[in-house]
């Protein structure tokens, strides 16, 4: 029986290799909290596979999902045309990713994901988990994400209200 009122779920901890199967839940858990899809998702490679950018439940969103690294020496020019038509679906994101509009959108990564893990590493030292086992390290990941989101409020000048 579900609560009658639930808080959104935080970022969940995993025993997984990799987050290829952490994609799909992950923006079913953003819409369940914000009551809507997302319209534009990006991931690193970590995330991609062909099962993920092709299933059904995220068709209506704008998926940016890395297909592999990128050689900072090497790095292909930015295209327009369209992918070839018999292109699968790891070409069609690699071709996405390489068009104006996906490097765009792939860039923000930078600036509003990567930033949080070297917050909460080097401002917090947080290295490591104190805690053993998966429950137990779920709630000190989610006392860690706390008290980062909490000090950003705090330096934003957000204040308290009182009802």
């Amino acid at each position: 029986m579900a609560p009658a009122c639930s808080l959104p779920q935080a970022a969940e901890v995993t025993q997984e290799t990799n987050d290829k199967m952490q994609l799909v839940p992950m923006i079913a858990q953003i819409e369940r909290n914000l009551e809507q899809k997302p319209e534009k998702v990006s991931a690193d490679t970590g995330y991609f596979s062909e099962t993920n950018v092709t299933d059904e439940s995220v068709k209506d969103v704008d998926l940016y999902v890395a297909t592999g690294r990128d050689k900072h020496s090497g790095v292909e020019g930015t295209i327009s045309d369209p992918p070839p038509p018999d292109a699968s679906p790891k070409e069609a994101m690699r071709h996405k990713l390489r068009t104006a509009d996906g490097r765009a959108v792939y860039k923000m990564r930078k600036a509003i994901v990567e930033p949080v893990f070297g917050q909460i590493k080097e401002q917090r030292g947080f290295r490591r988990f104190s805690l053993r086992g998966k429950q137990n390290v779920r709630r000190e990941w989610r006392l860690v994400c706390t008290v980062s989101n909490l000090l950003k409020l705090f330096r934003a000048g957000w204040v308290l209200e009182m009802a």
